[in-house]
């Protein structure tokens, strides 16, 4: 039996909590083994979870259909002023928002069980560790945070009786009557949905949705839409960004943090297998980093979360290899396809089709079936402590200084293979306006060209011109010792549809072109877009790219980016006078230097 809570704000905010959710019982998260078991071992009993008999300590969930990614047009950032959310943000008046959801609160875990999670982004112990208390009725979210977070009684030790902490509060929105049989995937109709940020309070309210970051609400609510606006107010940066350190044969380390939306390959570079002899990459993050400027006037990285949520189609030992070998045991699968021989199966996997399976619906499958077997965006849940290519430095406090952003984005024309930035103001410019065809990561029309600034479009928590403005303030305060930056697009395909770039762990190749520059030991091309490589110094030795192929990889087409002027001037329009002048700057430099173009 646990004694008082030694954290006077948190056991009344606990209090407060079910007084208005009602549930039937209330539960503090202990962050043991054993608890996760007792949990999972409760799902399989209600049918809920589907023990995988060829996966040592895995499980197969599956959602409801209308319960299966972000849900961009239900989640809003709530600030006194519309202005402060932005015109890329969802929003509604913090006293509204409140009321319409308190009302659904109201009685919203009757029959359940509310489990309090304590819990910390970021090693505890770090100077940027921050804590969160995820109250939530949904056994599936706490051994998912039990993965993706540290969960439990040292995290309650650290906080301490006076320590802060972010609260969030989160409930699938289906309430039990006495003896009511319940769901297999509870959750609310979509028009009850509302993922809710109000950056001010640093305080996050989810109801409706059991689903990855609408219902993790320590990965993208907490770590990245309130600790972006955090982060502005106080000085530092939470990006959409995976961490990658390379070491050369000589042993020099670099540290890499780059930016692409969802699903267009974080993963797969974040645990990248150089294909250049003597180059090795190890794994510091996939998907989030925290950075401040430290002692010694660089910028200094940690991952906050503790485990990896990825999507799992597509994914393979062609892929990633170093994926693959991660998710063999101990792995959360979401909607993946179940072989008769208990284990799961998905599109792109880069085994044959088995000839029987049940698809993420529940429904028997065979090859021949019009529809996937595997969920678009199906996904793993997993711990970063057993990928094999896990950085030792992964969990340290400290963090790791970073030596080079890259953005990048899938387009299949226009933007070359990779690109440097001419100086900190043209590399934001190339991260405000950064675009990429959409995938099955979020709902909407797949392959629809949208602007993503930074990747961080749907997770940036206040209005993304002063965030502009922020990367600006940044690289002033960094100086001479700001890390470079680069765009990258391993997407480019011919018009019958054939790759241009092999990609994977070749793109180690254009990953040792961009250390290569920071350390100043290869030439470039000035073009009107950047500096790009120059063919021969890409180290492909090894490697069959026809010559043809990098000719078009490398070209700037100056009648494509002449067109893409005026989408990038709607693009800024929308933010108004909020819009940085430098960025404004950007654009004229741009066409000036495409008018001259020759």
């Amino acid at each position: 039996m646990r004694g008082p809570i030694a954290n006077q704000r948190l056991q009344q905010w606990v209090d407060e909590v079910v007084a208005l959710c009602q549930p039937d019982e209330v539960y503090w998260c202990d962050g043991t083994r054993a608890e996760y078991e007792r949990l999972m071992a409760q799902m399989v009993s209600s049918g809920a979870s589907i023990p995988l008999a060829k996966r040592p300590d895995s499980y197969l969930f599956r959602s409801d259909p209308s319960d299966v990614a972000r849900v961009e047009a239900r989640t809003y950032i709530s600030t006194p002023s519309q202005d402060d959310a932005g015109p890329t943000n969802n929003w509604i008046a913090p006293d509204e928002l409140k009321r319409t959801m308190t009302g659904l609160y109201d009685g919203c875990m009757r029959g359940r069980t509310a489990y309090v999670i304590p819990f910390s982004m970021g090693p505890l112990g770090s100077p940027m560790a921050k804590i969160g208390v995820e109250v939530t009725d949904s056994p599936y979210v706490v051994c998912n945070m039990h993965i993706m977070t540290r969960v439990g009684d040292r995290v309650l030790e650290a906080l301490g009786a006076d320590g802060d902490f972010m609260p969030c509060l989160h409930s699938v929105g289906a309430p039990l009557g006495p003896g009511e049989e319940d769901a297999l995937w509870p959750c609310a109709p979509m028009e009850d949905k509302y993922i809710s940020h109000f950056p001010d309070e640093n305080l996050i309210w989810s109801y409706g949705s059991g689903y990855g970051g609408n219902a993790l609400l320590g990965k993208k609510c907490l770590a990245l839409r309130v600790a972006s606006a955090r982060a502005h107010r106080e000085g530092w940066m939470a990006e959409h960004m995976l961490i990658l350190r390379l070491i050369s044969p000589e042993g020099r380390r670099y540290h890499i943090a780059a930016a692409f939306p969802s699903a267009c390959g974080k993963t797969n570079l974040a645990m990248i297998q150089p294909t250049i002899p003597g180059w090795r990459a190890e794994c510091l993050g996939d998907d989030i980093a925290w950075m401040w400027i430290g002692a010694d006037g660089r910028l200094w990285a940690i991952n906050p979360e503790a485990g990896f949520f990825g999507v799992a189609p597509g994914t393979s030992y062609q892929s990633n290899p170093v994926a693959m070998d991660t998710v063999r045991a101990n792995v959360i699968f979401t909607n993946c396809a179940l072989t008769d021989d208990g284990d799961v199966w998905w599109e792109g996997m880069g085994v044959p089709a088995p000839a029987h399976a049940v698809d993420w619906r529940g429904h028997d499958w065979t090859p021949g079936n019009a529809a996937p077997a595997a969920h678009p965006n199906a996904r793993f849940t997993v711990p970063a402590t057993q990928c094999p290519g896990i950085s030792p430095d992964w969990e340290n406090p400290e963090g790791v200084p970073i030596d080079v952003f890259v953005f990048g984005g899938r387009r299949a024309g226009v933007v070359p293979l990779v690109t440097e930035a001419f100086d900190w103001d043209h590399g934001v410019f190339l991260g405000a306006t950064a675009s990429s065809e959409t995938t099955a990561a979020n709902i909407g029309a797949v392959g629809a060209l949208r602007r993503d600034p930074f990747a961080m479009q749907p997770f940036c928590g206040y209005n993304m011109a002063d965030y502009f403005g922020h990367w600006l303030t940044m690289g002033d305060r960094l100086g001479d010792k700001a890390p470079r930056i680069f765009h990258v697009n391993w997407f480019r395909k011919l018009a019958n549809g054939e790759w241009l770039w092999p990609g994977y762990g070749e793109n180690s190749r254009v990953l040792k072109w961009i250390c290569d520059r920071v350390d100043g030991r290869v030439a470039a091309q000035e073009t009107a877009i950047g500096y790009l490589p120059r063919a021969e110094d890409l180290d492909l030795n090894g490697v069959a790219v026809p010559a043809e192929h990098l000719a078009e990889l490398l070209r700037v087409d100056i009648a494509a980016w002449r067109n893409e002027i005026p989408d990038i001037q709607r693009h800024f329009g929308q933010f108004g006078a909020r819009l940085p002048q430098r960025l404004h700057d950007q654009v004229r430099a741009l066409e000036e230097r495409l008018a001259n173009y020759e």
